[in-house]
């Protein structure tokens, strides 16, 4: 086979893709292949191009025994690392005197690689967030066992925090069942129709006793029209409930969170009829460093304080895939020691005119 036939034959592989004959020359690439290790690898020597000892190793005995052979290749595309699986194999025929030669075919893996190492870090976090109030309530039952058997105040006391500890594992037991009914219905569009005004209003009305019990006033400005969305009314309550009930609790020093919604016949973040809805507080606010990263699991901008009121650090990363599930958008806004602003922006249904 000569070189133009071989050229041709790695052109049609939809992965990147060469050849390397027995002089140990890259003898032929496909563009994918000559895009992920440079222009001028072709009739170089494999080892100035490729580099890396395993999968150096793994052409050098794929040349040698005729054995095909699997390798992993690092690479980065400019905006992140990237990982492949390296197949080598051995085709006879082609190459120097016919002597035959190694084909590689690179299969990008890193999205394999990034779902595990998602999976590694959340066991890791689930662990970690369960081992504080477990060794809490271990050492408390341990003492009651023992030195406090009989301390009457001190029982009372080590119960209350047991309670404390037991409902956040509660809670972070609940975001995680939460968490994973949201993702596995993430790409199943919502199909019945509702009106938002409605899904707010309870919301508000279920958190009043706790903006009460925080000296802090809710307020509304929206009108009475009907915003007709199609949602699922379970998963947007638990979306706004988790927004003003942290607005409540962060930014609550300010006195006061104000929820406003307004419809509009061309959203222009969705380029169609759309609504917005923002939960406003006036409190410290949040440092900017954090705002990228708020909704990763697990993720909290001042921990211990979130830790203190309760958060598990995954409210806002189920309040995310609901949006997402509901073709939406959600923008945070914050300058500190002057509040945030989190935006909800969803697809709505056109405005019923005579009712307007």
């Amino acid at each position: 086979m000569d070189a133009a036939a071989i050229n041709a034959f790695l052109a049609a592989i939809p992965l990147p893709a060469l050849g390397i004959d027995r002089s140990e020359r890259i003898v032929a690439a496909n563009s994918d292949a000559l895009t992920l290790i440079g222009q001028t690898a072709l009739d170089m020597n494999y080892v100035s191009i490729l580099r890396q000892p395993a999968l150096l190793d793994a052409i050098e005995a794929t040349l040698s025994d005729n054995q095909p052979r699997i390798a992993p290749y690092l690479g980065n595309d400019g905006a992140q690392d990237t990982t492949f699986r390296v197949s080598c194999r051995p085709v006879p025929g082609i190459g120097l005197e016919q002597a035959g030669a190694v084909v590689l075919v690179f299969e990008d893996i890193t999205h394999v690689e990034q779902a595990s190492q998602m999976r590694r870090d959340f066991v890791a976090n689930v662990s970690h967030e369960l081992r504080t109030p477990l060794t809490a309530l271990m050492g408390f039952i341990e003492t009651l066992r023992g030195p406090a058997r009989d301390d009457a105040p001190a029982v009372e006391r080590f119960l209350d925090i047991m309670q404390v500890e037991a409902g956040r594992m509660n809670r972070l037991v609940g975001d995680l069942m939460s968490l994973n009914r949201v993702e596995s219905t993430e790409r199943v569009r919502p199909t019945n129709t509702i009106i938002l005004n409605d899904v707010v209003d309870s919301t508000i009305r279920t958190l009043r006793h706790l903006a009460d019990e925080a000296g802090v006033k809710i307020e509304t400005e929206f009108d009475t029209t009907p915003v007709r969305i199609s949602g699922d009314a379970d998963q947007l309550t638990q979306v706004f409930t988790n927004l003003i009930e942290n607005a409540i609790k962060y930014g609550g020093s300010g006195g006061r969170v104000t929820v406003r919604m307004r419809w509009s016949a061309r959203e222009p973040a969705l380029r169609a009829p759309g609504v917005r809805v923002e939960i406003v507080d006036y409190g410290p606010g949040i440092d900017p460093v954090h705002l990228p990263r708020l909704t990763e699991r697990f993720y909290r901008g001042d921990d211990h304080r979130s830790r203190a009121l309760g958060g598990t650090g995954l409210g806002l990363a189920i309040v995310k895939h609901i949006i997402n599930r509901h073709r939406g958008r959600m923008r945070v806004e914050s300058t500190l020691g002057q509040g945030a602003k989190f935006t909800i922006i969803l697809p709505a249904l056109e405005q019923d005119t005579e009712s307007a």
